[in-house]
C-alpha cells in the first residue's frame, strides 16, 4: 500500500479539496498508472453532491473521476498487456465478477457485481474505490485500455465515458453510411455523437434549442441543424430518421422526436432526465418505432472505440484546467459553460 495525492469531497456540500488516499501495491495482474489527464463528467458532480442517493448513495470521502489517461509505471509479474512507459486509460469500471452472463458476453457494464472506478466497494483495501482526481491509480490490466499514440491525451480522457457512451449505441443500432441520424443536444455527449456519426458515414442532423450552436454543429460534422423550438423545422423531418441519439438530461418533449423516426427507427436515451418522460403509445405503435436506453460499453467495445478514434483522429473538444480550478469547473458545468468537456491536467496536483 502507498499514499497518493488526490482531490476529494468530505460531504455532499463541501468543495473538492487536497487529500491523501491509499492505493494498493500492484498485484500479479495489476498495472500502476501515473495519471496525466482526468476528464470531468457530469456524473462526477452528481455523485459528489449525492444527487443519486436513491440509486447510488455516495460514501465519503469521495474521489471522483472515471475518464483517466496516464502512463504505466509498474506492472505485476503476470501482466502481459502493458509494460512500463505505455500509455493506458481507465474508464468507468475497474472490475466485475467475470463469471456472469453479461461478462461472458463482453457487457461488463451490465454485470450485477461490477465495480465502478469510484464510490464502489473496494475488495482490496476496504472502504470504496477512489477515482481519477489523483496522481495515480492501480487497476487490473483487464480493465485498462491501450491509447493510440497519435491522439491528444487531454482530449482522449473524456472518450472513456462521453466517447463510449455515444459510440456504443451507434454501433449496436447499426449507424453507417446511408443512414439518417439525429443527435439531440450539443453538449459533452452530443458533440462526440456528431463526430462519431459523421465518421461512420451517416447523414447527421443536430437538434438544439440554441440557434447560436449551428456553426459549431456544422464544424463538428453535422450536415443539418434543426432548432427544435421551431415546429415547422421539426415537421420537415417527420418519419425520416433511422436512429436518434438523445443526449439531453433536462426535461424535454421526447414525443416530438419519436414522431421523426422512420419505420423500425430507434430513439436511444443516453441522457438521464430527473423526471419520467411522457410517451404516447401511438408514437411507438405507428411505424413499429422503438425507445431504448444505453450506458457506456464493455471493455472490448471501449477498446474498439479508442482504436476507431485513433484511425479517424477523433478526440473530445476540451478546456484543460489545473486541479485547483475543479470547483470552479463544477460551477461552470452547471451553467453549460464549457465547449465541450473539462480535462484536468493532473501534473498540477503536484503544485
Amino acid at each position: 500500500m502507498y499514499n497518493a495525492k488526490a482531490y476529494s469531497a468530505a460531504t455532499a456540500t463541501s468543495s473538492l479539496a487536497p487529500a491523501t488516499i491509499s492505493r494498493r501495491d500492484p498485484l500479479e495482474h495489476d498495472v500502476r498508472i501515473d495519471i496525466l489527464f482526468s476528464g470531468i463528467c457530469h456524473s462526477d458532480l452528481h455523485t459528489v453532491r449525492n444527487e443519486w442517493k436513491s440509486v447510488m448513495p455516495t460514501t465519503y470521502p469521495c474521489v471522483p473521476g472515471h475518464e483517466i489517461v496516464g502512463r504505466v509505471t509498474v506492472v505485476g509479474s503476470g501482466v502481459t498487456k502493458f509494460k512500463p512507459g505505455d500509455l493506458a486509460a481507465v474508464g468507468c469500471m475497474v472490475d466485475s465478477d467475470r463469471t456472469c452472463r453479461e461478462c461472458a458476453d463482453g457487457f461488463e457494464q451490465f454485470c450485477p457485481n461490477g465495480v465502478f472506478t469510484y464510490n464502489s466497494p473496494d475488495k482490496h483495501l476496504g472502504g470504496v474505490t477512489y477515482g481519477g482526481y489523483s496522481d495515480s491509480i492501480v487497476v487490473d490490466e483487464r480493465f485498462a485500455l491501450r491509447v493510440p499514440a497519435n491522439l491528444d491525451l487531454a482530449g482522449t480522457a473524456p472518450l472513456l465515458c462521453a466517447g463510449i457512451t455515444t459510440y456504443s449505441p451507434m454501433r449496436h443500432w447499426g449507424v453507417s453510411k446511408g443512414k439518417k441520424i439525429g443527435v439531440v443536444g450539443l453538449g459533452g455527449l452530443g458533440h462526440m455523437a456528431v463526430k462519431f456519426a459523421h465518421a461512420l458515414g451517416a447523414h447527421v442532423v443536430v437538434f438544439t434549442t440554441s440557434p447560436n450552436k449551428k456553426d459549431d454543429a456544422l464544424r463538428l460534422g453535422a450536415d443539418e441543424v434543426v432548432v427544435s423550438r421551431q415546429a415547422n423545422e421539426m415537421s420537415k423531418h417527420t418519419g425520416s430518421f433511422d436512429f436518434i441519439l438523445d443526449a439531453v438530461s433536462a426535461d424535454h418533449d421526447i414525443d416530438a422526436y419519436l414522431s421523426l423516426l422512420s419505420r423500425d427507427g430507434t430513439l436511444t436515451l443516453v441522457g438521464a432526465p430527473e423526471k419520467p418522460l411522457a410517451v404516447r403509445a401511438f408514437s411507438l405503435l405507428m411505424g413499429r418505432r422503438s425507445l431504448s436506453g444505453s450506458i457506456i460499453g464493455g471493455i472490448a467495445e471501449t477498446q474498439e472505440m479508442l482504436d476507431f478514434c485513433g484511425t479517424h483522429n477523433l478526440t473530445s473538444d476540451v478546456e484543460v484546467i489545473p486541479i485547483q480550478k475543479v470547483n470552479e469547473a463544477y460551477d461552470r458545468l452547471l451553467k453549460s459553460d464549457v465547449k465541450y468537456r473539462f480535462s484536468i491536467d493532473m501534473a498540477s496536483i503536484k503544485a
